[in-house]
């Protein structure tokens, strides 16, 4: 998959010269929901005998519109949406620097300016998909195709009753409900970052960890204990994960992302891994002292191995 980037106003010769299906959203997450779009434009694509392209942004509109006091997070961030996107067949990805100059395009000029400018004979969207203000939405979308390029309206997709969007993807991770949003995805929610050197407690207590420091604009699941594993070199080990402030030890503490591995004695500091949240195991509790806390460690990883145990 091609990947280009594109900052408002773009060269001409920045864009491929093929006429292409374009698929559009912002596709935080790539929920069901999202994958349904792709998966109509590969099929009309291929219909068509043509590319599938993608149009997608850096960052989401709202760092234009309002101020934020915390640093958005994304459930995908751009590089795992890109890795996403090749994966569901993608062969052209237009990645829009969103800024407030892109972000005055009447509709009109939008339309005129990106999706006929890229040679689109047919633009796929969500049901929702909006590209601009007021009526910038797919019912009038093709009031401003003008005929130039033909308009496919993918409609909701709904899991367990509640309808695939992105908003419901952050209010489950944020409130640790992994299962709910693994459902959503349609696939185990997955996480990056780098194993760092953390306070070694959990070595003292018979549980070693891998503390993972996280990207700045990733979106970790709430505070709480899970059913993890973790990618090192490719190769996927089982373990549990917990997030959390280490109440146990002391008030004030940061807040850190610390897995035990099952069953692994390996040295990994420095290692680039990835995280797979299974499921939400119980909160954080602050214990009376450490043997209390050891015999719950043990608890957790009965019902961690019970459950990949299960799953074979």
């Amino acid at each position: 998959m091609e990947v280009i980037y594109l900052h408002h106003p773009f060269r001409p010769d920045e864009i491929k010269t093929d006429a292409v299906v374009l698929a559009m959203g912002f596709f935080d997450g790539l929920h069901l929901g999202h994958q349904a779009v792709i998966e109509r434009a590969r099929i009309e694509a291929e219909r068509r005998h043509v590319p599938l392209a993608v149009l997608t942004y850096d960052q989401h509109a709202s760092v234009v519109f309002k101020q934020h006091t915390e640093r958005l997070t994304y459930l995908t961030t751009i590089e795992k949406k890109q890795a996403l996107l090749a994966d569901m067949g993608v062969d052209l990805m237009y990645i829009i620097n969103f800024t407030s100059n892109f972000a005055k395009l009447t509709p009109q000029q939008f339309v005129n300016q990106y999706i006929v400018e890229m040679h689109t004979v047919a633009a796929v969207a969500g049901f929702d998909h909006t590209y601009g203000p007021k009526d910038a939405n797919m019912a009038h979308l093709a009031e401003y195709a003008q005929n130039r390029f033909d308009v496919i309206e993918v409609p909701a997709v709904a899991v367990d009753g509640i309808e695939g969007a992105s908003t419901s993807g952050r209010m489950f991770v944020d409130r640790g409900d992994v299962t709910s949003l693994n459902k959503l995805l349609g696939r185990v929610y997955e996480t990056s970052g780098v194993v760092v050197h953390g306070e070694a407690r959990g070595r003292e207590m018979g549980f070693p960890t891998a503390n993972i420091e996280a990207p700045s604009d990733e979106r970790l699941p709430g505070v709480g204990i899970y059913i993890v594993e973790l990618a090192i070199g490719g190769n996927w080990h089982q373990g549990m994960a917990s997030i959390g402030y280490n109440v146990t030890f002391g008030d004030n503490r940061p807040k850190t992302v610390e897995i035990n591995l099952f069953d692994f004695k390996e040295e990994i500091y420095g290692e680039a891994v990835s995280v797979r949240w299974h499921k939400y195991l119980r909160g954080e509790v602050k214990f009376t002292g450490m043997p209390a806390l050891i015999e719950q460690l043990h608890d957790d990883e009965r019902q961690a191995r019970r459950y990949f145990k299960e799953k074979e």
